[in-house]
């Protein structure tokens, strides 16, 4: 019988394969340089970046095993706005996006020995606009100090979103609906 094995460290993508009810999976993180060609688009970016993620889970793995994996990145005007370096960057971007719409986009792969399957979603986030005072309060909690865009949806950083169009779970780092679909394409089943 095929196991599924998620193929990533974040603790936001395992509780959300917990929560649509895939509870028997196997966690194995690959090491992998997020590197990509200049000139994608950011969905292109998201994509080749799981793909490569996938790849490299796949060498961790059985030939039936089903490997998930993803990988989400924060886009402002086409800039990538990675995880902070220190609360001065977080400063930085929060202002950038305060006000202001961006996009969170989350490439994920599904792969099956040599069959592979990569899917992309993407989220316009409207950020409500927030004084300096605000932002550094928000920092001063240490919940954007790993996140990418310097933010969790899911925590304190919603009270910054004024609204979102799109996939909620995705700015979270996993939209679970596109996901389910790509494993129906397995024959996994999640309803």
């Amino acid at each position: 019988m095929a196991q599924i094995v998620l193929a990533s460290g974040s603790p936001r993508r395992k509780e959300l394969l917990e929560r649509i009810g895939v509870t028997d999976f196997l966690v194995r993180v690959p090491e992998v340089e997020e590197t990509f060609p200049e000139g994608l688009t950011p969905q292109k970016v998201v994509s080749h970046i799981s793909r490569e993620k996938a790849e490299a889970a796949s060498r961790l793995c059985g030939p039936e095993d089903i490997i998930i994996t993803a990988d989400t990145m924060v886009f402002l005007d086409q800039a990538r706005l990675g995880k902070p370096r220190d609360e001065a960057h977080a400063l930085e971007m929060l202002t950038a996006l305060q006000g202001r719409k961006h996009t969170v986009c989350t490439g994920v792969s599904v792969c099956q020995g040599d069959r592979r399957l990569t899917e992309t979603e993407s989220t316009d986030v409207f950020f409500r606009p927030a004084s300096e005072a605000e932002l550094r309060r928000y920092i001063a909690t240490g919940e954007p100090m790993d996140k990418a865009g310097a933010y969790g949806v899911q925590g304190r950083g919603a009270l910054l979103v004024e609204r979102l169009e799109g996939d909620f779970f995705n700015v979270m780092g996993l939209p679970v609906l596109r996901l389910a679909r790509m494993l129906e394409k397995f024959g996994i089943s999640l309803l």
